[in-house]
């Protein structure tokens, strides 16, 4: 399946072998395994690490006094949690295993060498900083904008993109262990709305989710239901089309 990272990376630019080489080194390291609906970092905590999900889903999520949750982001693997969330005194925001998740905790020290000594890579973590916030800004639109069966369309749509990028798909289907209040907290719906629209997406032949999988029949017609266009997640630079071998 390939390093997730490096998968992720490429998306954006070109790779070397030295630089494939180096992030395989800092994704070995400080591996942490946690258990499904557990934290990995809570609100107030001082920050430590850099935290790469290698294997499983986690979330980013705001928390109100009264216990109401709203997901502000979604990790897959492959994905970093804050770049540079040293320049923090204490997180601002928790992160929730999804799933079951394995995790490398990359040390300051480690992460700053990686930056400084590899320059290609740097360059496509910029990117990777630089679609994270693009994302957010479709989130936001899909609050403010987009009616309920346009916002679940476009998660689906996004996520399928986002798990493709780093070989997680298989032909249309993808893994999805999202449950319907994970969708609800993501989407600013009800759980029972959430389920009434997956049932209408599912009438319009547009999706099948069934045993924590999402198929797509067709991503083309999906994405006209949500008004989607991947040109935020910025998927067709030179990695997207190169070999990374030399």
């Amino acid at each position: 399946m390939g390093n997730s990272l490096a998968l992720r990376l490429q998306a954006y630019t070109r790779l070397s072998k030295d630089d494939l080489a180096a992030i395989e080194r800092i994704s070995s390291r400080g591996l942490r395994e946690v258990g499904a609906r557990r934290d990995l970092v809570r609100e107030g905590d001082p920050p430590r690490f850099v935290n790469l999900i290698l294997d499983g889903w986690a979330c980013r999520y705001k928390m109100l006094p009264d216990g109401r949750r709203q997901i502000v982001g979604l990790f897959i693997p492959g994905d970093l949690c804050d770049m540079n969330i040293y320049i923090l005194k204490e997180m601002d925001h928790n992160i929730g295993a999804i799933t079951n998740l394995r995790v490398a905790e990359v040390g300051r020290d480690d992460f700053e060498r990686l930056m400084i000594e590899y320059p290609r890579i740097t360059q496509a973590l910029f990117w990777d900083e630089l679609v994270t916030v693009a994302i957010q800004r479709e989130w936001t639109l899909n609050l403010g904008q987009r009616t309920a069966y346009e916002r679940i369309a476009h998660l689906l749509c996004e996520m399928f993109l986002r798990l493709r990028t780093v070989r997680l798909t298989d032909g249309d289907r993808c893994p999805f262990p999202l449950t319907q209040v994970d969708i609800a907290d993501a989407s600013g719906l009800t759980a029972v709305h959430v389920n009434r629209t997956l049932q209408e997406l599912r009438r319009d032949g547009l999706i099948e989710l069934q045993s924590k999988t999402l198929t797509i029949p067709s991503l083309r017609a999906l994405k006209a239901a949500a008004m989607f266009n991947d040109n935020y997640l910025h998927l067709d630079h030179e990695g997207a089309h190169l070999d990374a071998n030399d």
